[in-house]
C-alpha cells in the first residue's frame, strides 16, 4: 500500500500564497507534482484543476486575452494547471495571469522548463515564484522513518533511486524504472520540434550513464555518436531542461594548470541511470559503486540546497596533472570542498596546490558513516 510521504516544500509553497504571484512547480514526470497539487488543495473551497496533457484543458488556456483569463479563473480560490508546458506560449499566458493580480492563487506544474516547449515572447519574471520538485530526498524519507532506517536501505537507494513509486512499491522497482525510462523520460523532449533523431538521444543518455563520475568531453561524444559537437551540446541542454541530468562546470580562479572548460554530468536519480543501462545488480557485483555513491551525494546536495533556498554554486576541480576534488561549493565568497568515498577506510588528502591557491577553503570527506550532515534538510 502506498504511504503519503510529506514533501518538504509544501509549507513553503503554501506560505507563498499570500504574495499574489503565480507559483510554478517544475520537475520530471512522475516525481510527485500531481500528488503534491492534491495535497495543496486542502482547506480550499473552490478549486479548478486543469491537466494540459488533456487537449481540452490545454485549449482553455491557449491564445486567451487577459479578459478571458480573468473570466475563467477569478471565481476560484485555487487554480491548478498541471503539465503546463503543453500549452502553446504558456510563458505569455502566465505573464498575463500574473499581471491580473487576482485573489485566486494559481499553481502551475511543468515537467520541462517552459522555454523549451514554447517560445516565450515576454518573460514572466517577477510575476512567478519558481520551485523545483525532485524525486524523494533521503531527508524526506528519514522524516517519515528515521535516519537509521534510511542508512539500512542505503544500498537499495543507490541502485534503485528515489522516484516515489519506486520507494513506495519496492517489490516492483525494476518494472517501474524500466517503464519510467521507456515511457516518460523523453516524452516532452520528443515533442520538441528541434528533436530530429530520438534514437540519438537514447544513445547519448546511455553514453552519459557509462561516464558517470568522469569528466565528459563533448568532442568525444560527438565522435562516438557520429554527430557534430553542437548537436551534442543542444541535446544535453534539453536533457537538463527535462530534469534527466544536470551539469557541473570546472572550478578555476587562480591556477594556470586548472582545467577551465571541463564538465561532469550527473543524473538526478540513480535508479534512472541504472535503468538506462538495464543494470540493477547489487553493489557487491558492480564496478561502479564509487560513481553511484558520488552521483547520489551530489544529487542529494542539489535537492537540499534547492529546498533550503540555498543558492550555492556547485563545481568540480581538476588540474591537467589529474589532481582533483569531487565537489566545490561556492557561496558568498566561501569555498567548501568535498570528496566522496564509499569505502571510509581509504585515506584521502586534499591536493596541496588547491590548499595553496585557496587557503581559506574547507574540506570534508563524505562516506556512508557521516553523510547525513552533508545532505540533511533541517
Amino acid at each position: 500500500m502506498r504511504q503519503l510521504i510529506k514533501r518538504v516544500i509544501k509549507n513553503s509553497i503554501q506560505a507563498d500564497y499570500r504574495r499574489e504571484k503565480v507559483i510554478v512547480l517544475l520537475g520530471a514526470r512522475q516525481v510527485g507534482k500531481t500528488t503534491l497539487l492534491s495535497e495543496l488543495q486542502e482547506g480550499a473551497n473552490k478549486v479548478l484543476s486543469l491537466n494540459c496533457d488533456n487537449v481540452d484543458d490545454g485549449l482553455l488556456l491557449e491564445s486567451k486575452t487577459s479578459t478571458e483569463l480573468k473570466y475563467l479563473l477569478s471565481s476560484y480560490d485555487l487554480v491548478f494547471i498541471d503539465e503546463a508546458q503543453r500549452v502553446k506560449n504558456i510563458g505569455l499566458t502566465l505573464k498575463m495571469i500574473g499581471d491580473l493580480k487576482l485573489k485566486t492563487q494559481v499553481v502551475v506544474t511543468g515537467s520541462s522548463s517552459f522555454d523549451m516547449a514554447n517560445e516565450v515572447n515576454e518573460p514572466a519574471t517577477g510575476r512567478l515564484i519558481e520551485y523545483n520538485l525532485y524525486p524523494f530526498s533521503l531527508s524526506e524519507l528519514a522524516i517519515e522513518t528515521s535516519e537509521r532506517e534510511e542508512k539500512r536501505l542505503l544500498e537499495t537507494r543507490m541502485v534503485y533511486g528515489l522516484y516515489p513509486e519506486v520507494v513506495t512499491e519496492p517489490g516492483d522497482a525494476k518494472r517501474i524504472l524500466m517503464g519510467l525510462t521507456n515511457n516518460y523520460l523523453y516524452k516532452d523532449l520528443f515533442m520538441y520540434r528541434g528533436i530530429k533523431k530520438p534514437d540519438l538521444i537514447q544513445k547519448l543518455v546511455r553514453a552519459l550513464a557509462l561516464q558517470l563520475g568522469n569528466e565528459v568531453s563533448y568532442n568525444e561524444l560527438s565522435s562516438l555518436l557520429g554527430v557534430d559537437r553542437g548537436t551534442i551540446e543542444t541535446y544535453i541542454n534539453l536533457l537538463e531542461k527535462c530534469f534527466v541530468v544536470f551539469r557541473l562546470d570546472s572550478f578555476s580562479r587562480n591556477l594556470r594548470n586548472e582545467i577551465k572548460k571541463g564538465k561532469k554530468i550527473y543524473f538526478y536519480d540513480n535508479g534512472i541511470r541504472n535503468a538506462v543501462l538495464s543494470n540493477f545488480a547489487p553493489l557487491e557485483l558492480r564496478n561502479d559503486t564509487g560513481a553511484l555513491w558520488e552521483n547520489l551525494m551530489v544529487s542529494e546536495r542539489v535537492k537540499r540546497n534547492s529546498y533550503l533556498g540555498d543558492f550555492a554554486q556547485l563545481f568540480f576541480w581538476r588540474t591537467h596533472e589529474q589532481q582533483e576534488i569531487d565537489l566545490v561549493e561556492e557561496q558568498d565568497g566561501v569555498l567548501r570542498t568535498f570528496e566522496f568515498k564509499w569505502n571510509d577506510k581509504v585515506k584521502v588528502k586534499r591536493p596541496k596546490s588547491f590548499v595553496d591557491a585557496y587557503p581559506n577553503s574547507t574540506y570534508e570527506v563524505v562516506t556512508p558513516e557521516n553523510y547525513w550532515n552533508f545532505i540533511r534538510i533541517d
